[in-house]
């Protein structure tokens, strides 16, 4: 595993390179918006890999309140950490896009409003893992991604409920997209999914190594005679 960490790390830096080509030169200038819709090629992505790794918390922290395992548990906790990230790229790059477009930077419809609400909540989950010193912390965090991921699904599909600035998707939802801008938008999807499982996979092992330390020195000071001064 050692060995195929740089690898893959070479090969995501230079998909990422390919992606930011791609997105800036290669795919086509949108006739309406102009050159700032290529936001769209970072804005989308993501949300969907911020999605994606809130499923991924949701499904490790079922499992660790059903066996307690300490590796979903590392996995949630590295999964909010990473999808949060990803969350605030798509909040920050959206009123970016939105300015020049919409004339405003900011309008509490549903989708803009449920995506700030789900964001608040990890930003939450992540202010509880890292404050709390309870033992029953995990369980606690875990059952708030349980709430964080019921609200995934929400978010995603408010624009098909609600009437909102955000036009209907045009992946899946009857809108359209030119096959270039497609094929753009799912190599910088490729790109920044492997970018996002390089960091799960660097966070996860810094924070095995973080507890095993941790660990270590609860022992050490378990063992040490008492009154001794360190």
């Amino acid at each position: 595993m050692k060995k195929a960490f740089p690898i893959f790390g070479v090969v995501t830096a230079v998909l990422l390179v390919y992606a930011l080509y791609m997105a800036l030169i290669g795919a086509p200038t949108e006739q309406t918006m102009g050159n700032v819709q290529r936001i769209f090629y970072y804005h989308v992505p993501s949300a969907l890999i911020g999605f994606t790794l809130f499923f991924v918390n949701f499904g490790a922290s079922i499992f660790y309140l059903i066996k307690r395992k300490p590796a979903a548990d590392i996995v949630a906790l590295v999964t909010a950490e990473v999808g949060v990230i990803f969350l605030t790229v798509n909040l920050v790059t959206g009123p970016i896009w939105a300015r020049p477009v919409w004339g405003i930077w900011w309008t509490w419809d549903m989708r803009l409003t449920s995506t700030l609400v789900l964001w608040l909540i990890y930003v939450s989950y992540l202010f509880l893992r890292r404050f709390s010193s309870s033992g029953e912390t995990p369980t606690l965090a875990a059952a708030l991604a349980v709430l964080g991921a019921l609200c995934v699904p929400f978010v995603y599909f408010s624009i098909w409920f609600f009437r909102t600035q955000h036009p209907q998707p045009v992946i899946g939802g009857g809108g359209s997209i030119d096959p270039r801008m497609l094929h753009v938008l799912l190599i910088n999807w490729l790109a920044f999914s492997c970018f996002a499982f390089l960091v799960c996979w660097s966070r996860y092992r810094l924070e095995v190594l973080q507890r095993e330390v941790d660990e270590a020195h609860a022992l050490e000071s378990l063992m040490a005679p008492r009154g001794s001064v360190r």
